[in-house]
């Protein structure tokens, strides 16, 4: 606690008087929620309360329902963090006072994964026992020879480089995608043809954009690897065709490197954009404005010291989940972005968590990558109390580095997982790049109970792509999902079995989508695909 408390002395002489800012020091008395059980804090012999109401409050009929936030409430594990939270529009209250999904029902897939939970809300369905992939089109992005600090990025869509899509009310539907050449591309879903004019957003653009799901237009783009000054993130107003904000190297920030491959989420009338400078960050968005409202920054040892944060955030309510270069997952309570537990993953966790409710406890599941650890070691995949933060299970899946071409890939999860539904409804999946002689790579089905694993489908090659659902008539689950080979795999999701699989680009970093039953996919190099399964 001494420690903690020298921190933040240093951390409020280094802070400018521009803002109001909270230097925050934890209660060591979590205040007990009403409505409540008993939790037992890990590690000790004493509990909290922790609310536990069902997700819809009981509402008069004529009111809109109310979701119960959880608890503002801080753990001994997040105590041990150093942190720094600043308020910039002191007059607008943080509170979030709609939970609900603002994603949920719109006619389009906005963002990395589509929904706040990052897991899809989106799936296919095939049809027939015989499935044939064939392309259907094909889009040609520049091919950008620029170099940077770190070497050249051609076109095409890297990691994550998930496409979006929107339905809109004229009936167009618009592919979006960010192109490692530095332009957003709007493609005609049904024809592959440009939809409108690309936005040429200056910077290598890795991560996936998120779009408003209020249908004001606004796009939120990060920037992944500079090429130009400013170099951050920005707004492009799709209604407008223009950009409208701009938002470079931010001087308060405790890591130099300044990109956003994360994807942002909406919640009530905030967007929440994490960095990889150390900073989550929070805007006001109602009533068309576009604020900054407030912002957390955390070290583990040391002002200016951070990890940078390449993971999209998941959301619960008002807890946000995410993880950095440093192993940390970390629990964060929106309404006023103090953290509630910390949990130390091993190594560097880049992948996105995913967050699933069970009787009503959100469970969150992620894995590392092998980089820290050396040239091998292991993935460690686990199952966290959402709540409390506690492990549930831990599995390794063990793996290597590799060198290619001169440059060291690390092995582990780069993909974010899938749960299963329907005959897979006790499973869960995800790809580990695997890198040994047995295996490049594996599409690893694991029981979401206990994480023991199920089966293990080898790949060509190690993939950082995130698998996604599809169901026949007869409530069989399918994953397809594809690798850094250019290969794509349709596999039974009770068995492991390929039913089907095809080489069809050339590196498959970026995750698919799937709209009308048809994959949107993203190649490195210049193309992005329409694949059908039929």
């Amino acid at each position: 606690m001494k420690k903690h408390i020298s921190f933040g002395l240093i951390a409020l002489l280094l802070i400018a008087m521009s803002c109001r800012t909270h230097l925050v020091t934890p209660t060591d008395n979590p205040v007990a929620s009403v409505d409540s059980i008993p939790v037992v804090i890990p590690g000790t012999s004493d509990s909290i309360s922790i609310a536990v109401t069902d997700t819809f409050a009981e509402t008069p009929a004529e009111t809109t329902t109310v979701i119960t936030p959880f608890p503002d409430t801080i753990f001994p594990s997040a105590e041990k963090l150093l942190f720094v939270i600043d308020t910039f529009e002191t007059a607008i209250s943080g509170i979030m006072n709609d939970l609900s999904d603002k994603y949920e029902g719109v006619d389009g897939i906005y963002m990395f994964r589509g929904a706040p939970s990052r897991n899809p809300n989106f799936h296919g369905m095939i049809h027939g026992d015989t499935i044939n992939i064939h392309t259907e089109w094909v889009f040609t992005t520049v091919f950008d020879k620029t170099k940077t600090s770190h070497g050249s990025w051609g076109g095409g869509t890297g990691w994550t480089g998930q496409p979006l899509y929107v339905h809109w009310p004229d009936s167009l539907q618009e592919i979006i995608c960010g192109s490692l050449c530095g332009y957003v591309y709007f493609i005609d879903y049904q024809t592959g043809e440009p939809s409108r004019d690309y936005f040429d957003s200056k910077n290598v653009l890795k991560g996936t954009p998120s779009f408003d799901p209020s249908m004001n237009g606004n796009l939120y783009i990060g920037h992944g690897v500079e090429k130009q000054a400013p170099f951050g993130n920005a707004v492009y107003n799709m209604v407008k065709g223009e950009q409208t904000h701009s938002f470079g190297k931010d001087p308060r920030a405790w890591r130099a490197w300044g990109a956003y491959d994360s994807s942002p989420v909406v919640i009530d009338s905030f967007l929440f954009r994490p960095g990889e400078n150390g900073t989550l960050y929070k805007y006001y968005i109602g009533n068309g404005k576009y604020l900054l409202h407030s912002t957390l920054r955390y070290s583990t040892s040391q002002i200016h010291h951070s990890p940078g944060i390449e993971s999209s955030m998941a959301v619960c309510r008002n807890y946000g989940y995410t993880t950095d270069n440093m192993g940390n997952i970390l629990c964060i309570n929106l309404n006023t972005l103090k953290p509630v537990w910390h949990y130390n993953n091993h190594d560097d966790t880049d992948a996105t968590p995913l967050v699933d409710v069970e009787d009503g406890i959100p469970y969150v599941y992620t894995g590392c990558e092998i980089d820290k650890q050396g040239l091998s070691g292991a993935s460690h995949f686990v199952k966290l109390h959402g709540l409390t933060g506690e492990l549930e299970w831990e599995v390794a899946i063990p793996g290597k580095q590799v060198d290619i071409d001169g440059k060291t890939l690390n092995g582990g999860m780069f993909g974010s997982p899938l749960m299963g539904s329907k005959d897979c409804s006790n499973l869960l999946f995800s790809n580990f790049c695997i890198n040994n002689t047995e295996a490049k790579g594996y599409l690893v089905a694991m029981d979401k109970a206990d994480g023991s694993i199920v089966y293990q489908t080898k790949t060509h090659q190690y993939a950082w792509s995130s698998p996604i659902p599809f169901f026949n008539d007869r409530d069989e689950m399918f994953i397809f999902t594809a690798d850094c080979n250019g290969y794509v795999y349709l596999i039974k999701g009770k068995t492991g079995e390929i039913v089907a699989s095809k080489k069809v680009g050339a590196n498959f970093e970026s995750s698919p989508i799937v709209v009308d039953d048809k994959v949107i996919l993203g190649s490195r190099g210049n193309k992005i695909y329409k694949i059908a399964l039929e």
